[in-house]
């Protein structure tokens, strides 16, 4: 299968390699290729340079946004980051028309100035916008009416997603959201084939309002058990 990942970051990176092992085709799509594979440092999250990533990973071409969504033939993942996802994504509307969208991203603001921040090792904790009344899934799914919106991976760690047996043996939950019937059953195939037994759909799409906003609780699991520890979440019935 042709799928696109749009993004380069260290979450896109994890997916990228694990399709291509699948044997999937994958087009990788940034804003704008020759800037970052110009890039010489490490990014915001210490990921080496893209460039150095696709030389570990022949075959694997890069594209602008658009042409990645375009060469697609049905499933598209997305890693833009939450601030700048919408806008993004509006802009290649055409090229995701009747297309699978799974959205992992979180509608995060960093470095907020706000009157009582959550202080944390690395700074002050980033605030969610959208929260609540509304969830980036869903501005997304309003921004691409011809594409089907489907949240999921985001209560974890994209390197757990794509390898749910390194943690309890591959016994926790993921959770997935969405108008779309076939396009959950679409990418609840994809997670079987990453190695997910259990797979929970939340129903329709304004239930991504309460996975965007576990993270908060996701980043104080992980600072309690020591930063940079992986976890799963299980929901046990």
């Amino acid at each position: 299968m042709k799928i696109a990942v749009l993004g380069t970051g260290g979450g896109a990176r994890a997916h990228i390699a694990k399709l291509a092992e699948l044997g999937h085709e994958v087009a990788v799509g940034t804003r704008d290729p020759q800037a970052t594979l110009a890039r010489t440092e490490p990014d915001m999250m210490g990921n080496p340079p893209f460039k150095q990533f696709l030389a570990d990973h022949p075959g694997i071409e890069l594209h602008t946004f658009g042409d990645a969504a375009a060469t697609s033939d049905g499933l598209v993942i997305n890693g833009i980051d939450g601030h700048n996802a919408v806008t993004a994504l509006s802009a290649i509307a055409d090229q995701l028309a009747g297309k699978t969208l799974i959205d992992y991203a979180v509608p995060y603001i960093y470095k907020p100035d706000i009157e009582r921040p959550w202080p944390t090792p690395w700074g002050v904790n980033p605030i969610l916008d959208p929260c609540d009344s509304d969830s980036l899934g869903e501005q997304i799914q309003r921004a691409l009416p011809r594409t089907d919106v489907v949240k999921a991976f985001v209560t974890q760690e994209q390197a757990t997603v794509v390898a749910p047996k390194a943690i309890g043996d591959g016994d926790h939950t993921m959770f997935i959201a969405g108008a779309d019937a076939e396009a959950k059953q679409q990418v609840t195939g994809l997670l079987r084939a990453y190695g997910w037994t259990d797979v929970l759909d939340l129903g329709p799409l304004i239930t991504a309002r309460g996975m965007e906003m576990y993270a908060h609780m996701h980043g104080a699991i992980g600072m309690a058990l020591g930063f940079g520890t992986h976890f799963g979440i299980k929901v046990v019935r």
